[in-house]
């Protein structure tokens, strides 16, 4: 790889973690660009995994700092994620690529229909207590179906996540973001571990962008922690309308 080339892979990496630590789908924008560069796929998304961990844990310490994380809730979703994204990450080479794309479009709009629909979902959280059984049941289901997909390639993974959170499990939307990124780093270092041992991580490139995400997402957990929950609605949704015409437009095409 060229020196301009790691320089336009740097520079599209730190955008797209600051903005990712609301909005998550990094991915959808990271791995095809690597592609683009003549990198082999499972190595884009085994490389693109060992960076997502440096970013999630950059992110996680931002939103520790402030209390933003909700250790109790949140512990049963680690250990169904951990489970399930290590089976992700084996089944990483049985999956079809041209279902991504269809896969990641539909979810992306059900996630706005679903959130524009639940309009008072995300501003302010409900108590543990306050949460029914089935929404509940229906949290760790989809946590469990999600994280597999996350360990397999992580495009749209946390976009997903952060909207079951926030519309079946109670929490606010500062609250689902923190959550995210908490529970992504154990995701993507499970995945992450699966893919060094089958030998997949280019580690120089890895590295180079691990600190670069690992910086921007750190900036992007302090510049959170300073918004209220409309606006980070407000964001999330935005974001995710313009995901969502991406993937269709690249489906498309």
């Amino acid at each position: 790889m060229t020196t301009a080339s790691l320089i336009i892979l740097v520079a599209l990496f730190f955008l797209t973690s600051a903005v990712g630590v609301v909005t998550g789908s990094n991915s959808l924008i990271t791995v095809p660009v690597m592609f683009q560069f003549g990198i082999e796929p499972k190595v884009a998304i085994a490389t693109n995994m060992f960076g997502l961990t440096f970013m999630n844990i950059g992110a996680s310490i931002g939103f520790i700092r402030h209390g933003k994380i909700e250790y109790s809730r949140l512990s049963l979703l680690v250990v169904l994620t951990v489970i399930a994204s290590g089976l992700g990450a084996l089944w990483v080479g049985s999956f079809s690529s041209e279902a991504v794309p269809v896969f990641v479009t539909v979810s992306m709009f059900v996630v706005v229909a679903f959130t524009l629909i639940k309009r008072d979902s995300g501003i302010g959280s409900k108590e543990e207590s306050e949460v029914s059984r089935g929404s509940v049941a229906v949290t760790l289901v989809l946590t469990f179906l999600l994280g597999i997909y996350g360990g397999m390639y992580s495009g749209g993974y946390v976009t997903m996540l952060t909207a079951v959170l926030v519309g079946f499990y109670g929490l606010s939307f500062t609250q689902a973001v923190a959550g995210t990124k908490f529970i992504n780093v154990f995701s993507s270092a499970i995945a992450t571990a699966v893919f060094a041992w089958q030998g997949l991580i280019d580690y120089y490139l890895g590295i180079i962008l691990g600190v670069t995400m690992f910086a921007a997402a750190y900036v992007g957990a302090r510049t959170v922690t300073k918004l209220d929950d409309l606006w980070l609605k407000r964001i999330f949704i935005s974001a995710v309308v313009l995901l969502a015409l991406k993937t269709a437009w690249d489906l498309v095409g």
